[in-house]
């Protein structure tokens, strides 16, 4: 090269005394006119193929000729022409010497070459649909620069340029280049032909430039800054972020795995099978299997996403070696300041190089955390999919040990311990790297004295692995504790009714406080080594420092610490705290998603249901319906069959075959056993076409009664009217405030059990399929109501008469029209035929029909008659929704159906932390905290950081102290002090996170108390309107959040707040010119982070209210995955899932996308500072000592950490403090009246006489509507043996009568009394615990059998044992295995429907109170056990009040009296004999009932 450039008459290449050693750097002109010339054009030709075929292989469609494609090719055509122009000119002007101007021949020809290069690229860019070219945009950069230095040279020699066109052609070309490299920042338009989403991401549109930068977000930035953000206001998800993209390339891998690992353990099986291993290596095998499943769902999550994080780890790297680029220029600067001699331009050139290197980090560490997050909301949309998917298809016994809390949990806390692994996994790996560069960058300082600084942290890695193990083991326990905590929290939401009914809150509460105790009290174990762990931290590099500092000064008098050796320790240092502090972080986030993984991996390697469990065939009307050949069938693969003896069955089509047995016989698992919900043991099933069950508990979503029917059909009027006459709705519609499109509360929780079970009939009838599977489906209506749906529906002339239809049934009236009857005794079909041969046999059957059911047989054989002002309705215990009175028919207001409170993201932030703290949820946290340990915790604080800059400002004493001799005097004396300032600080950050996490854990405590004891004193009304999956929100995430989050938040906001403080008064103590530059920055940094909170907090609320229903969904489903399985609707519900998954991450991706637009921004800002002070600290060279621009500038390095850590732990705590608001807003709720009332002068055996009197008693669901119950009075006298039954019609005010009786509904006139107190003078407890009754609906929550028999164990198990034989489950609970102490599962569906009803007896018989209600108690029951149950009732509270809200009117016909009630009226009471010859309204409801 020298050669070339001697031939054109030049300089050498390279002169270090032109560029370096001098006080006028100039670069050679060789060096300008060859590398700064050829360099981007090298760069080009070397890269452009690689990118060209890159672009071959990622095409995304041709985009049109655009003005700024068209702009970029005319500049590249202009850019040519100039190097070719000046190839020219040089040849021609100087063709006599051209060897002496090979250089300047070459440059502008290769220089041209190359630009029309790049106009090819720009070209085949605009084919290939690449819109930024991140290539094209660093060969414009790189030619820019490289132009500076000679723009510099020629703008110096203005004027006295011998040859002005190659001048004027230089800047031209220079301008040309700006102008490329302008257009370069800005994307272009998308490909044509492409359809373009509603409000989509602008990222898509963004440039390189834009993207680096997160300037793209700024729009929604200042959109949420000048109103609160709308949901409407959120982008749409980019398709590769959508549910549908991720998890349909996802599944596929994971069903592989799965097969895979279980072929692998059934390998493994077979081999421990055949080898008999002991019970200890078995388990040991168990606990493999889990942990491999857990390795598998890595291993395919790692295959989806890993690409795109191994590009962020590339950026990580980057990212780091510009991290120690840094230290390595403070060194250079302080090497600087301390040569008297140096040229100003150097400090000027390492300040600027320090600012570069700053800034370029920054960009490379957001992109790295932009790239995490992204993998991270990815792998969360993933297994929330995957999840939910799984929770379709589970066998029965593994949805058994699988509550719903528990697959929320799943969804909610571990896919969020897998984000927080994506975020910190490269710590593990990476931290000891960066560990090691530091330390080896410190023996270069410091030499053998750094292996001090390698003991001090081999000390503080075993400690901290040590404490993150502990913590780990600790945060599994917590979660046990957390999941059973949300598991009974679930149940108790569930159950709510019958807990108010037999008041019974306390004893949950102190169950679900039993929970909370030990998961705080394992908490705070955790948060003490935890705060251990914080102070080993945040002192290591003082103990790192003060051991390698201490040894290097007394190994050996001549070791003089100066301000280079301190101040580029101390910056490495500062460093190395990094990696340590993320460490044992990343360690314990490892070993927590370890923990979830397994979770993960074990819910989704449970068993599924096989396909082959049933076969279903297409339609054909010639052959049998159902089949099935010797089958034998169990709930589980190891369990005992629930259906035995080879069962064989053939239901012909289009026949109506009626089930019928006792409690426990089987009914239901042959139903089962049709729609592949059961183990299939041998033999075979087949279904011929379509199927539509009805399942004995209906199972209701939550939303409209129309959709409910419908259930993702198109609506078709005259078939929908049809179906809603026929399934005797259309009574119900009239009293609905809306209608059909009147919302249905989560479970149905706004209609009667009747109502709920005509409308699960009329999903299944308006689904027009070919097989019909009816579970009981008429137990829980009137007598007359199931007489017409029979009529109507099922029977011989309803709308399904063509259809095949099996029927369970207790109903024996139905018997004689069905085509054949199976009877199943203990899983066996005992007996079969039609109804007059099974008579004929005189078997079992025939007994059971002659002795228990010759009463209803009366007249039901021929329809009920028909009379003209009679019309038939539904049933009679409509609880919640009334018609409004005085409403307008023409006008239905828009929310008049609504029920369901949304679950609304407020407006606003949690207003100002300083300006208004006393009108802010701050004041009610830090209230619960104390104000003397809050006062103690910034005492602490201010001194942990006034001991910090004491050290420090010591440190830089030190360091000016002159050498005599070659040693500096009082080195003892000096380390003495350092130590122990040291040590102080430490000692002070061990209190302060102590006293901060004790103080969180008092106010999570209250929190927690205060949210449990304002949702159980709330009323039912509460419940109806409020989804489960919003409260369970609050119990889990929520409460979850004030666990932890918030703590974190404060420690590391002061923490941060008070180190900013230190630096600050760092820098101004050494140049206190800083101060006009520090405070329009501060200024800068105030506007900047009002904007980031302000949408920020907006984002954060609009993501927590999306999420709520994700949850409430997930509950739905796993609640009726047989009906959806059923009715073939899996897909619809996936899709709904993954619309709600997106929906929530449309407000997820902006929120993270804001942290890392406030990072770049205040990190920006921070480099400024970096920049200022070490400009300043250049220009003050004269008057500054080294020590103390060492201590300024490395401070001054920290500051762009700071800042961001400020924001966003403020915007953390801020964010956190929403779930304080959303835990406290149940406050302000109604509730209920209070429990028990102090000093009351309730007799302890009251009623004892069970007398109830109503005065002009009325009663009202809500204000605003009409009186549900008017003037009521009635006298029921005390001594009598009384049984009195309620009937009436469709909101009659039968069910309001008891409600009222409860208080589950306050009066709204009148008054009720009982032995002639006053109820609503007394306590809520005080009154339902003396009274008693047996619901419709029987709940069991998970626990003991006795548990839920006496949950305050307030009886004997002799007592207990004795109710259980009146109630007829004696026998059942004697052959279970525990007895008493068999463990319910969750909703107690380890037993079936009938037993639960009777366990619910059991718990009234244990009472035995003066007043017993029965709501239709035994509506589940077959008729033999009914009539055993109302025997015992009739013995056991013979000298009781009973009241039956009757729909089988056969089971009150000798009641003492019957009440017949007619819009919350008493039309008529009397006895029914009497009744029923004044021919009234009973007489004619029991001719409809085919009674008469």
């Amino acid at each position: 090269m020298d050669t070339l450039c001697s031939l054109s008459g030049l300089d050498p290449l390279w002169d270090w005394n032109q560029t370096w050693y001098t006080h006028n750097p100039e670069l050679s002109n060789c060096f300008q006119n060859t590398v700064l010339v050829w360099a981007p054009c090298i760069y080009l030709w070397v890269l452009s193929p690689f990118y060209c075929l890159r672009l071959y292989c990622h095409g995304r469609g041709r985009l049109p000729l655009s003005s700024l494609c068209s702009a970029k090719l005319l500049l590249g055509f202009f850019l040519a022409s100039f190097g070719f122009v000046e190839f020219f000119y040089i040849l021609l002007e100087r063709r006599q010497e051209i060897q002496q101007h090979l250089v300047f021949l070459l440059s502008p020809i290769i220089r041209s070459l190359t630009v029309v290069l790049a106009v090819c690229v720009i070209h085949w860019e605009r084919m290939r649909g690449c819109r930024s070219s991140v290539f094209l945009f660093f060969f414009w950069l790189l030619g820019v620069v490289c132009s500076l230095i000679p723009l510099h040279a020629k703008v110096q020699l203005a004027g006295l340029s011998p040859d002005i066109v190659r001048y004027l052609a230089f800047f031209s070309y220079f301008a040309l280049q700006l102008a490329q490299l302008f257009l370069s920042c800005f994307a272009d338009r998308a490909p044509s032909g492409k359809a373009a989403l509603k409000n989509a991401c602008p990222v898509q549109d963004a440039s390189f430039l834009s993207k680096i930068l997160f300037w793209w977000f700024s729009g929604l930035v200042f959109k949420g800054y000048r109103s609160p953000l709308q949901a409407e206001d959120l982008w749409s998800l980019r398709e590769e972020d959508t549910s549908e993209k991720i998890i349909s390339d996802l599944e596929e891998e994971w069903t592989a795995e799965r097969t895979k690992l279980q072929q692998e353990n059934h390998l493994s099986t077979s081999i421990a099978l055949g080898s008999r291993l002991p019970e200890q290596a078995q388990f040991l095998r168990k606990i493999q299997k889990e942990q491999s499943s857990g390795f598998c769902l890595l291993r395919t999550l790692a295959r989806s996403f890993g690409p795109y994080f191994l590009n962020g780890t590339l950026c990580l790297m980057v990212h780091d070696a510009f991290m120690f680029s840094v230290p390595q220029v403070l060194s250079l600067l302080l090497g600087f300041m301390k040569d008297e001699d140096a040229p100003m331009w150097k400090g000027f050139f390492y300040a600027s190089l320090m600012f570069l290197l700053s800034c370029l980090q920054s960009v490379f560490n957001h992109q790295y955390t932009y790239t995490c997050f992204t993998v991270g909301m990815r792998v969360k949309t993933a297994v929330m999919g995957l999840v939910y998917r799984k929770s379709l298809v589970v066998n029965s016994a593994a949805r058994r040990t699988c509550t719903v809390g528990e697959i929320v949990n799943l969804v909610s806390a571990d896919t969020q311990k897998l984000m927080d692994f994506v975020v910190y996994f490269n710590a593990v790996w990476l931290a000891p790297i960066e560990v090691t560069l530091c330390l080896f960058f410190l023996w270069q300082h410091l030499g053998p004295s750094a292996l001090a600084g390698i003991a001090t942290v081999i000390f503080i890695f075993p400690l901290n692995g040590f404490i993150a193990r502990q913590r780990s083991k600790l945060q599994e326990v917590q979660m046990k504790y957390m999941d059973g905590r949300v598991k009974l929290m679930n149940e108790i939401l569930n159950g709510i009714k019958i807990l108010k009914f037999y008041a019974w809150e306390k004893a949950f509460l102190e169950q679900v406080l039993g929970y909370r105790e030990k998961e705080l009290k394992t908490l705070k174990k955790s948060q003490i080594l935890y705060s251990v762990s914080l102070a080993s931290f945040n002192s290591s590099s003082f103990l790192i420092a003060f051991a390698m500092f201490g040894v290097y000064v007394l190994i050996d008098d001549k070791n003089v610490l100066d301000a280079q050796k301190i101040f580029v320790s101390m910056a490495l240092i500062n460093i190395l705290k990094t990696p340590l502090s993320q460490l044992p972080f990343a360690m314990s986030t490892t070993m927590q998603a370890l923990v979830s993984l397994k979770r993960l991996g074990k819910f989704l390697c449970q068993d599924e249901l096989k396909p082959d469990n049933v076969t279903r065939e297409s339609f054909k009307s010639d052959v049998d319906g159902v089949v099935f050949e010797n089958g034998t069938f169990s709930w589980s693969k190891d369990g005992p069959p629930c259906l035995k003896s080879r069962i064989s069955v053939r239901v012909p089509c289009g026949s109506l075959v009626a089930v019928v047995g006792h409690v426990g016989s089987g009914k239901s698992s042959l139903l089962s056993a049709m729609l592949g919900e059961t183990e299939k043991r041998s033999g075979a099933v087949s279904v011929k076409g379509s199927i539509a069950y009805v399942p004995q508990q209906a199972w209701i979503q939550n939303a409209s009664l129309q959709d409910n029917i419908l259930f993702g059909q198109e609506k078709k009027e005259s078939w929908y009217q049809r179906v809603l006459e026929a399934c005797a709705l259309l009574p119900d519609l009239d009293n609905l405030p809306a209608g059909d499109a009147t919302e249905i509360g989560e479970k149905g929780l706004n209609l009667s059990g009747g109502q709920k079970q005509r409308v699960s009939l009329a999903r299944a009838v308006y689904r027009k399929a070919d097989v019909y599977l009816l579970d009981d489906p008429l137990s829980a209506v009137d007598a007359h109501v199931g007489q017409h749906i029979f009529n109507k529906v099922i029977g011989p002339k309803g709308i399904l008469r063509d259809k095949t239809r099996v029927l369970v049934t207790h109903g024996m009236s139905f018997l004689p029209q069905a085509d054949l009857i199976l009877v199943l005794v203990d899983g066996e079909i005992s007996e079969r035929g039609s109804y007059q041969e099974l008579l004929n046999r005189n078997g079992d059957f025939a007994d059971f029909i002659h002795t228990f059911a010759s009463s209803e047989r009366k007249e039901c054989l021929s329809e009920a008659s028909q009379r003209g002002n009679i019309t038939v309705v539904g049933d009679t215990n409509s609880i919640t929704i009334e018609a409004l009175a005085d409403s307008d028919d023409d006008h239905i207001p828009e929310d008049l159906g609504k029920l369901t409170k949304v679950d609304k993201a407020r407006i606003g932030r949690v207003r100002s932390f300083i300006l208004k703290l006393d009108d802010t949820m701050y004041i009610e946290y830090f209230r619960t905290i104390g104000l003397p340990l809050i006062v103690s915790i910034v005492f602490l604080y201010a001194f942990q950081q006034a001991a910090s800059l004491s050290y420090n400002y010591w440190l830089s004493l030190w360091a000016d102290q002159p050498v005599i001799n070659g040693t500096q005097l009082n080195v003892d004396l000096k380390l003495g002090v350092y130590g122990a300032l040291g040590f102080a600080q430490g000692i002070a950050i061990f209190g302060t996170t102590l006293a901060i996490s004790l103080g969180c854990i008092i106010a999570s405590r209250h929190l927690h108390l205060d949210l449990l004891n304002n949702v159980l004193h709330s009323p039912m009304s509460f419940f109806e309107s409020t989804p489960s999956g919003n409260l369970l929100n609050r119990f889990a995430k929520e409460i979850d959040a004030i666990d932890n989050m918030i703590p974190d938040g404060l420690k590391m906001m002061l923490g941060y707040f008070f180190k900013l403080m230190e630096v600050c008064i760092i820098v101004l103590m050494a140049t206190p010119f800083a101060a006009v530059i520090i405070l329009p920055m501060a200024f800068l940094y105030g506007f900047i982070q009002s904007f980031y909170v302000a949408t920020s907090c907006q984002l954060r609320r609009l993501e927590s209210v999306s999420r709520s229903p994700i949850y409430t969904h997930l509950n739905e489903t796993v609640q009726g995955a047989s009906v959806i399985r059923a009715f073939n609707e899996q897909s619809r519900f996936i899709m709904g899932a993954n619309h709600k998954v997106d929906h929530n991450q449309t407000a997820y991706f902006p929120r993270f996308v804001a942290t890392r637009w406030l990072g770049v921004n205040l990190e920006f800002l921070g480099n400024g500072i970096v920049l200022a002070a070490s400009i300043l600290s250049v220009m003050a060279k004269g008057t500054l000592s080294p020590g103390m621009v060492g201590l300024a500038v490395s401070h001054s390095l920290q500051v762009t950490g700071f800042l961001s850590w400020i924001v966003r732990s403020w915007t953390d705590v801020e964010n956190n403090i929403v779930s304080v608001e959303r835990v406290k807003e149940y406050a302000d709720t109604p509730k209920e009246a209070a429990w028990s009332i102090e000093g009351s002068s309730l007799p302890p055996s009251w009623p004892q006489k069970g007398a109830i009197e109503f005065q002009d008693y009325g009663l009202q669901y809500r204000k605003g509507l009409e009186l549900a119950l008017k003037g009521i009075s009635v006298h029921i006298k005390e001594r009598e043996k009384v049984q009195i039954g309620i009937v009436g019609r469709t909101g009659a005010g039968k069910s309001s009568l008891a409600l009222g009786i409860f208080r589950i509904l306050e009066a709204a006139k009148g008054q009720i009394y009982i032995d002639g107190i006053n109820i609503a003078e007394i306590g809520l407890h005080d009154l339902r615990s003396r009274i008693t009754i047996i619901p419709q609906d029987p709940v069991l929550f998970s626990g003991s059998l006795r548990m839920n028999l006496d949950p305050f164990d307030a009886y004997s198990d002799e007592e207990v044992w004795n109710a259980l034989e009146l109630a007829h489950l004696k026998n059942f609970v004697s052959e279970l295995p525990d007895k008493l102490n068999h463990e319910c599962s969750e909703g107690g569906e380890n037993i079936s429907l009938g037993q639960r009803q009777l366990v619910c007896l059991a718990r009234a018989l244990l009472r035995k109170t003066k007043i017993l209600v029965l709501d239709e108690a035994t509506a589940a029951l077959d008729l033999e056990t009914d009539t055993l149950i109302q025997s015992t009732i009739r013995s056991q509270f013979e000298d009781c009040a009973v009241l039956t809200i009757a729909h089988r009117l056969n089971t009150i016909m000798d009641y003492t009296k019957v009440i017949v009630m007619d819009k919350g009226h008493i039309v008529e009471m009397d006895s029914p004999s009497n009744l029923i010859a004044k021919r009234g309204q009973f007489y004619y409801m029991c001719r409809e009932a085919g009674l008469l």
